[in-house]
């Protein structure tokens, strides 16, 4: 395999950005593009066609397109595992075969949720789903920056471990009108399976006579499923090769389907169809999660930044920056290649954020006269989600705007603590309006950026081993078998006597 040689984008010089803007009047129009509903402008990054053509060369030389090409025809490039990764044959970009059986699954769902709505199961007017990761992150981002004003079912989505979290879902519902969807992958996941047990428990101790008849299944593992007592009519599968984080267009999105209707879902699918093909079929030079990476790479590589942050100027986004944590850290998290070989490169930063215009007056300290260099994202958009003055909406919006704007030009003063150096990057997704579609596509853009990012650093985003080991000594201290360094030692003493 080959490997990355940065050492062509580390050679070119690149002015600052204002410098681009003066010396290209198109920059903007150059570095945009519009997919889906959503602008994207990296206008207000560094990149240059120097840098995008170097990268297109690092690209051919990783074998982007054939690698894409792999990934949307359900060949095994989850090479550590041995299997596909076909998330894109759930929004129908794939195999044939895999779309067919996707869309299969798709129909058995929605049957399941057209005898919920017609009351099959009694009446239902809230849903606790039960996951953890993948499984929690995209159904809980879903829900929460659509459902605000479904009124179709109240859900709650519960993944840490904490019985806190737990009680406080539960204490919101009735026990006679609560649906659980217990969403695991293989159906053995620790944290899930204990919280799963706790409310079973909680709807016996409620007087629901057929507390099992309260369970529907999300699993690749169907048959762990009905072993642990839920009908089969109620088990949902999704294919084994449909990895947890890229899981939300599978049956794991069953509580925002049933939550948001199934025309929203089936809009969602769409939006992210869009975005896949606009991957499939875009040059590099216009291709939006190929033009993000290269940005992401120019950063890591040559910047030598470690972290990178978004932001959501839009309350309904809020979910946004935890749901990008998994997607990126934990695919791009690696430090071996996908043969197994040392890096010698960085990999993925350390992805965080948080909400505008809160973080104005938390973070940006460090972000507009911090020592560190941290590239940004701006996520907002133009239709407001609230039925409130239009200023409050402006008000969102042009701080988003402004800070972008600030954090390139900087402000030369005499007075070193109220100078800001500028030339500080920072990409913007604006999209139209928060619906289904939009949010679909944007996810999409997230997962293929992802994927290019790890083409062209040559490793594997499809496993996640480093999430084990703690499991493991976990489950291992549970039973009493692990031996641990004494200050772990001291603080289980401590803990359990």
């Amino acid at each position: 395999m080959a490997l990355p040689d940065w050492s062509a984008v580390k050679s070119l010089e690149v002015p600052t950005l204002a410098e681009l803007f003066a010396r290209d009047s198109r920059r903007v129009a150059t570095l945009s593009a519009d997919v889906a509903g959503i602008r994207f402008d990296w206008s207000k990054t560094h990149l240059t066609p120097d840098l995008i053509a170097a990268f297109t060369r690092i690209a051919a030389e990783m074998g982007l397109v054939a690698k894409r090409d792999a990934l949307f025809a359900g060949e095994k490039i989850n090479v550590t595992e041995g299997r596909a990764a076909e998330h894109t044959a759930e929004r129908g970009e794939g195999s044939p075969d895999s779309v067919a059986r996707a869309q299969a699954y798709h129909a058995r769902m929605r049957a399941l949720i057209d005898a919920i709505e017609a009351e099959a199961f009694g009446p239902v007017r809230s849903i606790l789903h039960i996951g953890i990761g993948g499984s929690a992150l995209g159904p809980d981002l879903l829900v929460d920056a659509l459902g605000r004003d479904a009124g179709r079912y109240e859900v709650a989505v519960v993944s840490n471990v904490d019985g806190v979290a737990l009680e406080s879902a539960l204490d919101r519902f009735d026990p006679q009108t609560t649906l659980i969807a217990i969403a695991s992958k293989t159906f053995t996941t620790t944290e899930t399976m204990l919280n799963a047990e706790s409310a079973i428990s909680w709807l016996m101790q409620g007087g629901v006579a057929d507390p099992y008849g309260k369970l529907v299944a999300l699993t690749a593992a169907p048959e762990k499923a009905i072993a642990f007592g839920i009908d089969e009519t109620r088990v949902l599968p999704f294919a084994e090769s449909v990895g947890g984080r890229y899981s939300l267009w599978s049956s794991i999105g069953f509580p925002a389907a049933l939550a948001l209707g199934w025309d929203a879902f089936e809009e969602l699918l769409e939006g992210a169809a869009e975005m896949d093909r606009h991957f499939r079929l875009a040059p590099f030079e216009a291709n939006a999660p190929v033009l993000a990476a290269f940005a992401d790479l120019y950063y890591t590589q040559v910047r030598g930044c470690e972290t990178r942050a978004t932001f959501a100027y839009d309350e309904r986004l809020r979910l946004l920056p935890s749901y990008l944590q998994q997607l990126e850290m934990e695919s791009n998290g690696k430090r071996v290649t996908a043969e197994g070989q040392p890096v010698s490169w960085p990999t993925a930063p350390i992805t965080w954020g948080g909400v505008g215009t809160d973080a104005q007056h938390a973070v940006f300290q460090l972000l507009h006269q911090g020592t560190r260099l941290v590239p940004l994202e701006f996520v907002g958009s133009i239709e407001p989600g609230d039925g409130l003055a239009e200023e409050h909406h402006r008000q969102l919006l042009l701080n988003m705007f402004a800070q972008g704007a600030a954090l390139m030009a900087g402000r030369a003063n005499d007075d070193p603590a109220r100078a800001y150096p500028g030339d500080r990057p920072s990409a913007t997704l604006l999209l139209d309006r928060v619906d289904p579609r939009t949010l679909g596509a944007i996810l999409a853009f997230y997962e293929q950026r992802t994927f290019v990012n790890a083409v062209l650093l040559g490793i594997n985003p499809f496993d996640q081993f480093g999430v084990e080991l703690g499991k493991e000594m976990a489950k291992a201290a549970g039973a009493g078998g692990q031996d641990f360094d004494a200050s772990t030692s001291d603080l289980i003493a401590r803990a359990f006597g």
